[in-house]
């Protein structure tokens, strides 16, 4: 994480005996990221720009069909703690460092027991996610490249889901169809479970 954009993409490139140029990186399209998507394309690789997806964009990286290869860039804590639990699962890896926003979001990463010198550390998958109880679940709200969104049929609902452990590193993909006629979920407010 510590290297540059060309090195990292060079280093993945000798590991899956690959060429730069046959490299494709994921970025989400923010400004933030301008200089990152600007090295991928001086360095040859290809580029895959996303407007949302982070988290499935890491787990992109550790699917062999996906076409990609690495992601570079910025996203939020929750994302990466997910990310890490679905790159075990799949057998992958990534590196984060502590990035806040601004000085108030500093202070609070401060305010919660971490060091000015935990912003320079490097976290790798397994001090995100720790063990091999981990088990990732997904189901597709609004569609992408990983996992289609919710489509209705009349009535019915149906949804797609993944379900990955990092114990067996087995990966199931489940199609739900969900009957909203007598569908109910629970409810916080009624303390019941309500009809939808």
């Amino acid at each position: 994480i510590n290297d540059s954009v060309q090195a990292n993409l060079e280093r993945v490139a000798k590991a899956s005996g690959a060429r730069t140029r046959e490299l494709t990186a994921i970025v989400l399209d923010r400004p933030r990221h301008s200089e990152s998507i600007s090295q991928v394309r001086e360095a040859g690789a290809r580029i895959k720009l996303i407007r949302d997806g982070d988290v499935a964009g890491a787990i992109a990286t550790a699917m062999e069909d996906s076409g990609v290869n690495i992601l570079f860039g910025i996203g939020g804590s929750p994302e990466a703690v997910l990310a890490a639990a679905a790159l075990k699962c799949l057998g992958g890896e990534m590196q984060v460092k502590i990035w806040p926003r601004d000085d108030e979001e500093r202070q609070k990463i401060l305010d919660m027991g971490y060091s000015e010198g935990d912003f320079e550390n490097v976290y790798e998958t397994e001090d995100m996610v720790k063990g091999d109880s981990i088990v990732f679940c997904a189901t597709g709200i609004t569609g992408g490249d990983f996992l289609p969104g919710i489509r209705y049929e009349g009535n019915v609902a149906i949804t797609h889901s993944v379900a990955m452990r990092v114990k067996t590193t087995t990966v199931r993909y489940v199609t739900a169809h969900h009957n909203l006629d007598i569908k109910t979920i629970p409810s916080r407010t009624e303390a019941r479970e309500i009809e939808i």
